[in-house]
């Protein structure tokens, strides 16, 4: 079986859509015109790195890269987390370089030291901020070159491994090891390139990674199929199956922790501005919480206090105990602390839901590939 039957064998047996009307079948059109010239960008850019006429650099120590082959949240950031503690386990000291997606600033940019946090989320990002944030000591460095970022924190701290998050489609900075993440209950988004579908660059492109992981694995509706898939397409491969757990509640402002049993029964409104929502309002449904609302902005949003006051309208309209965010939302949302009198103060307390990536298979075979090219033993 080709690759392209593969994927579409997967992709039919897992989700079936109604026929288009006529106006969504222009539109498509519209886009399938659109994906071939991204198509067409794509493979003129593999191209060049194949031909050599663009050059790939190295750093020299160690890089793993933590990426994926769609657009969306398939859980880089808790991956990269969880391999950066793993890591300093093993004794090693690792940095983190990223893009910094929708900061205010240009160039290298220290998130975080070996110390303590250095920036706001506007000048580095939101993920960059989450990861300082969740990593002390840990050097988080971003910057559009990642060569010149990696280059930069070299010069700093004394490393031996650098971890690239986010780093798939970032061709021109060699990596010693490609972790790719897939989201198991929407493994191929779609199965077209952008902007008719979700995938960044043609599911072959897989090829060039040394390992899988599945996150969500425990949502997915045909976990058998697509790992038999995604044995046609890499062949050897690594296959590590791993969810989203949730971990941690704490109310916004301050860090005053409660236990996770609290939602159970509670109800609550689900307000996120990330690039899977619909997950965030699962895990609140298993915790045991009554969803009685939700409020969906734009992936990456900023928040700005009329937002605040727009949750706290919805909280009494739904009659909402409490409003629930995701850590993401948290780092980019405003620490207001006003008289409860005050219009633009929520009127519900403010929660913040915490998830780590929970490997749940394949973890030795995980660890046997990392530390052949990082190098060390087990902790």
């Amino acid at each position: 079986m080709s690759l392209g039957t593969a994927v579409k064998a997967y992709s039919l047996g897992s989700m079936q859509s109604p026929a288009p009307t006529l106006a969504q079948r222009l539109w498509l059109a519209v886009l399938a015109a659109a994906t071939a010239g991204y198509r067409v960008g794509v493979e003129v850019r593999d191209w060049t790195f194949a031909s050599g006429l663009r050059r790939i650099r190295r750093l020299p120590c160690p890089v793993v890269s933590i990426g994926n082959l769609t657009v969306g949240g398939t859980g880089k950031t808790p991956c990269t987390i969880a391999l950066a503690q793993r890591l300093r386990g093993w004794g090693h000291a690792a940095g983190i370089l990223l893009r910094g997606y929708g900061r205010h600033a240009s160039g290298v940019t220290l998130a975080a030291d070996d110390r303590e946090v250095r920036s706001r989320w506007e000048a580095v990002g939101d993920e960059a901020m989450l990861l300082a944030r969740r990593l002390p000591g840990v050097p988080v460095v971003v910057g559009a070159s990642r060569f010149q970022a990696g280059q930069e924190t070299l010069r700093r701290f004394r490393l031996d491994v650098l971890l690239l998050d986010d780093g798939f489609q970032h061709r021109q900075l060699h990596r010693d090891v490609d972790l790719v993440l897939v989201d198991a209950t929407d493994a191929f988004g779609g199965g077209r390139l952008l902007p008719r579908g979700r995938l960044r660059e043609p599911v072959a492109a897989l090829c060039r990674a040394q390992a899988i992981i599945l996150t969500r694995s425990d949502q997915a509706s045909d976990l058998p199929g697509l790992r038999r898939c995604l044995e046609q397409i890499v062949p050897g491969a690594v296959q590590v199956l791993a969810r989203h757990r949730p971990a941690r509640l704490m109310r916004f402002p301050g860090d005053e922790e409660y236990p996770l049993a609290s939602l159970g029964g509670r109800r609550v409104l689900a307000v996120s501005g990330i690039a899977n929502p619909a997950g965030f309002h699962r895990t609140l449904a298993d915790l045991g919480a009554v969803v009685v609302g939700r409020l969906v902005f734009p992936d990456h949003h900023p928040y700005e206090p009329g937002d605040l006051l727009r949750m706290s309208q919805a909280a009494r309209e739904t009659e909402a105990e409490w409003i629930v965010i995701t850590e993401k939302d948290h780092v980019r949302m405003p620490a207001v602390d006003l008289d409860p009198g005050e219009a633009a103060r929520p009127v519900r307390p403010v929660m913040v839901l915490g998830v780590d990536l929970e490997i749940t298979e394949g973890a030795a075979a995980l660890e046997a590939l990392l530390l052949r090219y990082v190098g060390g033993t087990r902790g």
